[in-house]
Protein backbone atom coordinates (compact mmCIF):
# COMPACT_ATOMS: atom_id res chain seq x y z
CA UNK A 1 0.00 0.00 0.00
CA UNK A 2 1.16 3.73 -0.83
CA UNK A 3 1.46 5.14 2.75
CA UNK A 4 4.00 8.10 1.15
CA UNK A 5 2.25 11.46 2.47
CA UNK A 6 1.44 13.39 -0.54
CA UNK A 7 3.17 16.96 -0.48
CA UNK A 8 3.34 17.70 -4.40
CA UNK A 9 0.38 18.00 -6.44
CA UNK A 10 -0.50 17.22 -10.05
CA UNK A 11 -2.90 17.91 -12.85
CA UNK A 12 -3.84 15.17 -15.37
CA UNK A 13 -5.98 16.17 -18.19
CA UNK A 14 -7.80 13.51 -19.80
CA UNK A 15 -6.85 10.93 -17.59
CA UNK A 16 -10.11 8.75 -16.70
CA UNK A 17 -8.64 6.43 -19.26
CA UNK A 18 -6.13 5.11 -21.77
CA UNK A 19 -2.43 6.87 -21.21
CA UNK A 20 -3.75 9.70 -18.29
CA UNK A 21 -4.77 7.10 -16.10
CA UNK A 22 -1.25 4.92 -16.31
CA UNK A 23 -0.18 8.31 -15.96
CA UNK A 24 -2.36 9.25 -12.88
CA UNK A 25 -1.59 5.85 -11.44
CA UNK A 26 2.02 6.43 -11.64
CA UNK A 27 2.52 10.12 -10.46
CA UNK A 28 0.12 8.88 -7.61
CA UNK A 29 2.59 6.04 -6.93
CA UNK A 30 5.18 8.69 -6.85
CA UNK A 31 3.60 10.06 -4.13
CA UNK A 32 1.90 13.03 -5.59
CA UNK A 33 -1.75 14.11 -5.18
CA UNK A 34 -3.92 14.08 -8.03
CA UNK A 35 -6.52 15.71 -9.99
CA UNK A 36 -8.27 13.48 -12.30
CA UNK A 37 -9.45 15.69 -15.23
CA UNK A 38 -12.07 14.73 -17.23
CA UNK A 39 -14.32 15.72 -19.86
CA UNK A 40 -17.42 13.06 -20.31
CA UNK A 41 -15.90 10.09 -18.51
CA UNK A 42 -17.50 10.64 -14.79
CA UNK A 43 -17.85 6.65 -14.50
CA UNK A 44 -14.16 6.06 -15.15
CA UNK A 45 -12.86 9.11 -13.11
CA UNK A 46 -14.29 8.04 -10.46
CA UNK A 47 -13.14 4.42 -10.68
CA UNK A 48 -9.96 5.92 -10.72
CA UNK A 49 -9.80 8.30 -7.83
CA UNK A 50 -11.28 5.33 -5.99
CA UNK A 51 -9.06 3.15 -6.51
CA UNK A 52 -5.74 5.80 -5.66
CA UNK A 53 -7.86 6.61 -2.69
CA UNK A 54 -7.80 2.93 -1.41
CA UNK A 55 -3.70 3.20 -2.10
CA UNK A 56 -3.47 5.74 0.16
CA UNK A 57 -3.38 8.54 -2.41
CA UNK A 58 -5.52 12.11 -2.46
CA UNK A 59 -7.05 12.20 -5.48
CA UNK A 60 -9.93 14.12 -6.89
CA UNK A 61 -12.15 13.89 -10.16
CA UNK A 62 -12.64 17.54 -11.60
CA UNK A 63 -14.97 17.78 -15.44
CA UNK A 64 -13.99 20.22 -17.06
CA UNK A 65 -13.71 20.76 -20.99
CA UNK A 66 -9.93 22.02 -21.70
CA UNK A 67 -11.14 23.95 -24.76
CA UNK A 68 -12.64 26.24 -22.37
CA UNK A 69 -10.59 28.72 -20.79
CA UNK A 70 -13.33 29.54 -18.08
CA UNK A 71 -14.15 25.64 -17.23
CA UNK A 72 -9.66 25.43 -17.18
CA UNK A 73 -9.73 27.66 -14.15
CA UNK A 74 -12.48 26.38 -12.13
CA UNK A 75 -10.10 23.15 -12.87
CA UNK A 76 -7.46 24.65 -11.39
CA UNK A 77 -9.23 26.99 -8.63
CA UNK A 78 -10.74 23.36 -7.33
CA UNK A 79 -7.65 21.87 -7.31
CA UNK A 80 -5.84 24.47 -5.45
CA UNK A 81 -9.03 24.42 -3.24
CA UNK A 82 -9.24 20.59 -2.26
CA UNK A 83 -4.98 19.74 -3.00
CA UNK A 84 -3.19 22.78 -2.76
CA UNK A 85 -1.10 24.46 -5.21
CA UNK A 86 -0.23 22.90 -8.54
CA UNK A 87 3.58 21.45 -9.22
CA UNK A 88 2.89 19.07 -11.96
CA UNK A 89 0.84 19.76 -15.44
CA UNK A 90 0.37 16.73 -17.75
CA UNK A 91 -1.88 17.98 -20.59
CA UNK A 92 -2.51 14.27 -22.12
CA UNK A 93 -6.40 15.65 -23.40
CA UNK A 94 -6.35 15.30 -26.56
CA UNK A 95 -8.78 13.21 -29.90
CA UNK A 96 -7.35 11.93 -32.85
CA UNK A 97 -9.40 11.29 -35.59
CA UNK A 98 -7.50 9.84 -39.22
CA UNK A 99 -9.23 11.75 -42.46
CA UNK A 100 -7.24 13.27 -45.75
CA UNK A 101 -7.44 16.91 -45.38
CA UNK A 102 -9.40 17.50 -48.39
CA UNK A 103 -12.48 15.88 -46.62
CA UNK A 104 -12.03 17.27 -43.44
CA UNK A 105 -14.87 19.07 -42.08
CA UNK A 106 -14.74 21.99 -40.30
CA UNK A 107 -16.27 20.63 -37.47
CA UNK A 108 -13.43 18.06 -36.81
CA UNK A 109 -10.88 20.82 -37.65
CA UNK A 110 -12.34 22.88 -34.77
CA UNK A 111 -12.82 20.16 -32.71
CA UNK A 112 -9.31 18.94 -33.15
CA UNK A 113 -7.92 22.11 -32.81
CA UNK A 114 -9.71 23.08 -30.34
CA UNK A 115 -8.83 20.26 -27.81
CA UNK A 116 -5.26 19.43 -28.48
CA UNK A 117 -3.94 23.47 -29.32
CA UNK A 118 -6.68 25.54 -27.44
CA UNK A 119 -6.81 22.84 -24.74
CA UNK A 120 -3.07 22.89 -24.19
CA UNK A 121 -3.14 27.45 -24.65
CA UNK A 122 -5.78 27.35 -22.05
CA UNK A 123 -3.98 25.46 -19.32
CA UNK A 124 -0.36 26.44 -20.30
CA UNK A 125 -1.37 29.85 -19.59
CA UNK A 126 -3.60 28.96 -16.28
CA UNK A 127 0.08 27.37 -15.27
CA UNK A 128 2.22 30.51 -15.94
CA UNK A 129 -0.50 32.38 -12.72
CA UNK A 130 -0.84 29.76 -10.77
CA UNK A 131 1.93 26.42 -10.44
CA UNK A 132 4.80 26.69 -7.78
CA UNK A 133 7.52 27.84 -8.98
CA UNK A 134 10.41 24.77 -9.57
CA UNK A 135 7.03 22.72 -10.74
CA UNK A 136 7.11 20.31 -14.49
CA UNK A 137 4.80 20.81 -17.26
CA UNK A 138 4.79 18.15 -19.51
CA UNK A 139 2.71 17.93 -22.91
CA UNK A 140 1.91 15.64 -25.59
CA UNK A 141 2.97 15.52 -29.13
CA UNK A 142 3.31 12.23 -31.15
CA UNK A 143 5.73 10.51 -33.17
CA UNK A 144 3.27 11.16 -36.05
CA UNK A 145 4.21 14.43 -36.80
CA UNK A 146 7.43 12.58 -37.79
CA UNK A 147 5.69 9.86 -39.75
CA UNK A 148 4.17 12.50 -42.40
CA UNK A 149 1.61 9.30 -42.74
CA UNK A 150 -1.54 10.44 -45.04
CA UNK A 151 -4.89 11.08 -43.32
CA UNK A 152 -2.76 12.77 -40.22
CA UNK A 153 -2.59 16.38 -41.81
CA UNK A 154 -4.97 17.92 -39.05
CA UNK A 155 -3.18 15.78 -35.86
CA UNK A 156 0.03 16.80 -37.12
CA UNK A 157 -0.75 20.21 -37.21
CA UNK A 158 -1.86 20.52 -33.95
CA UNK A 159 1.37 18.70 -32.43
CA UNK A 160 3.39 20.76 -34.41
CA UNK A 161 1.28 23.73 -32.50
CA UNK A 162 2.27 21.82 -29.21
CA UNK A 163 6.19 21.63 -29.90
CA UNK A 164 6.19 25.41 -30.74
CA UNK A 165 4.50 25.98 -27.27
CA UNK A 166 6.80 23.72 -25.43
CA UNK A 167 10.12 25.02 -27.16
CA UNK A 168 8.62 29.22 -26.46
CA UNK A 169 7.23 28.67 -22.68
CA UNK A 170 10.17 27.20 -21.67
CA UNK A 171 12.01 30.35 -22.31
CA UNK A 172 9.21 32.33 -20.79
CA UNK A 173 9.24 30.93 -17.48
CA UNK A 174 12.51 31.99 -17.09
CA UNK A 175 13.79 32.54 -13.89
CA UNK A 176 11.32 30.16 -12.05
CA UNK A 177 12.70 27.14 -12.37
CA UNK A 178 9.68 25.67 -14.10
CA UNK A 179 10.72 23.09 -16.92
CA UNK A 180 8.31 22.66 -19.51
CA UNK A 181 9.02 19.54 -22.01
CA UNK A 182 6.53 17.02 -24.78
CA UNK A 183 6.53 13.60 -24.34
CA UNK A 184 5.85 11.97 -28.31
CA UNK A 185 4.46 8.97 -28.39
CA UNK A 186 4.42 6.49 -30.89
CA UNK A 187 1.69 3.80 -31.10
CA UNK A 188 0.51 3.02 -28.14
CA UNK A 189 -2.33 0.38 -27.55
CA UNK A 190 -4.76 2.64 -26.33
CA UNK A 191 -8.77 3.04 -27.52
CA UNK A 192 -7.77 6.47 -29.33
CA UNK A 193 -5.37 4.19 -31.45
CA UNK A 194 -7.05 1.03 -31.80
CA UNK A 195 -10.44 1.88 -32.54
CA UNK A 196 -11.08 2.84 -36.41
CA UNK A 197 -8.07 0.40 -37.38
CA UNK A 198 -7.99 -2.93 -38.37
CA UNK A 199 -6.26 -5.74 -36.90
CA UNK A 200 -3.88 -5.78 -39.90
CA UNK A 201 -3.30 -2.46 -39.40
CA UNK A 202 -2.58 -2.61 -36.43
CA UNK A 203 -0.66 -5.77 -36.58
CA UNK A 204 1.59 -3.11 -38.98
CA UNK A 205 1.81 -0.64 -36.34
CA UNK A 206 2.98 -3.29 -33.98
CA UNK A 207 6.00 -3.97 -36.22
CA UNK A 208 6.95 -0.84 -37.20
CA UNK A 209 9.28 0.18 -34.23
CA UNK A 210 12.77 -1.85 -33.90
CA UNK A 211 11.32 -3.58 -30.33
CA UNK A 212 8.25 -4.90 -32.54
CA UNK A 213 5.29 -4.24 -30.13
CA UNK A 214 3.00 -1.86 -29.62
CA UNK A 215 3.40 0.84 -26.39
CA UNK A 216 1.55 -0.05 -23.67
CA UNK A 217 0.11 3.52 -21.26
CA UNK A 218 2.70 2.51 -18.21
CA UNK A 219 5.61 2.85 -21.17
CA UNK A 220 4.90 6.52 -21.09
CA UNK A 221 3.74 7.16 -18.22
CA UNK A 222 7.25 6.41 -16.94
CA UNK A 223 8.90 8.82 -19.05
CA UNK A 224 6.09 11.12 -17.98
CA UNK A 225 7.51 10.31 -13.99
CA UNK A 226 10.84 11.32 -15.50
CA UNK A 227 10.35 14.76 -16.38
CA UNK A 228 7.90 15.40 -13.39
CA UNK A 229 10.76 14.20 -10.65
CA UNK A 230 13.86 15.37 -9.58
CA UNK A 231 16.41 13.72 -11.71
CA UNK A 232 14.90 15.94 -15.14
CA UNK A 233 16.04 18.82 -13.65
CA UNK A 234 18.02 19.60 -16.32
CA UNK A 235 15.85 18.88 -18.96
CA UNK A 236 13.80 21.66 -20.33
CA UNK A 237 12.50 22.37 -23.90
CA UNK A 238 12.80 19.22 -25.14
CA UNK A 239 10.51 16.53 -27.35
CA UNK A 240 11.24 13.15 -25.93
CA UNK A 241 10.43 10.72 -28.42
CA UNK A 242 9.02 7.44 -26.55
CA UNK A 243 8.24 5.14 -29.62
CA UNK A 244 10.19 2.31 -29.73
CA UNK A 245 13.03 3.68 -32.34
CA UNK A 246 9.96 3.94 -34.77
CA UNK A 247 11.56 7.66 -35.97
Amino acid sequence: MNTVKNSQVAIVTGASRGIGAAVARRLANDGFAVAVNYASSSKEADALVAELAALGTKAIAIKADVSNADEVRAMFEATEQQLGKIDVLVNNAGVLKTVPLADTSDALYDQTFGINVRGTFNTLREAAARMNDGGRIINFSSTTLALNMPGYAVYNATKAAVEAFTHVFAKELRGRNITVNAVAPGPIATSLFLDGKTEEQIQTFAKMPPLQRLGQPEDIASVVSFLAGPDAGWVNGQILRANGGIA
